[in-house]
């Protein structure tokens, strides 16, 4: 675990050394909890440079966390072991996306009709996939690499099933058209 912080504070301080990003960071490790939801690295950025990390939905931050997680070469399932945060950004995205997640399992057993949420990160897809879970109403990711998003069904509904990489496109236009 040592090593690992030791790699991790290297990488930061490269970046933000004098005359680059003028962040302070503080490493913390919690043990990873059984089901495995949280990291074992985390961490908090703070400064005058936050709010540069936190630009475009956070998508410097998550860059330099997916960096990171390749210095430790952690395999792309094992991406959740290492969590990189300024200004409890996560935190309010989490509650975010419960919202949205109460919001549509709302609409979809008020309509009857499946929801789809935008395209977001895996990380994030996952979230939601959990957030969803206790309604009981099924879920399933759709379309491809940063377009890909989750669709709510109603209950009873199976999503549909993947279809060919050239017919998915038509496939999801005629699943969504209006009646």
């Amino acid at each position: 675990m040592e090593a690992k912080k030791k790699k991790v504070t290297a990488f930061l301080q490269t970046i933000t050394s004098p005359g680059r990003l003028n962040l302070k960071f503080n490493i913390l490790d919690a043990a990873p909890s059984s089901d495995g939801s949280s990291p074992e690295i985390s961490v908090e950025f703070s400064g005058p440079d936050a709010p540069l990390l936190l630009a475009r939905n956070g998508e410097l931050l998550l860059s330099l966390e997916h960096i990171a997680a390749k210095i430790l070469r952690f395999e792309h399932e094992e991406h959740d072991r290492i969590s990189f945060d300024a200004e409890n950004f996560k935190v309010l995205r989490r509650q975010e996306l419960q919202m949205a997640a109460d919001v549509a399992v709302e609409r979809v057993r008020q309509t009857g009709q499946p929801y789809s949420f935008s395209p977001m990160s895996s990380r994030e897809r996952r979230l939601l996939h959990l957030a969803l879970a206790s309604s009981g109403l099924p879920t399933s990711s759709s379309g491809e690499g940063p377009r890909r998003f989750v669709v709510l069904y109603p209950e009873g509904e199976k999503p549909a099933p993947q279809t060919p990489k050239d017919d998915r496109a038509q496939a999801i236009r005629q699943r969504f058209r209006r009646r």
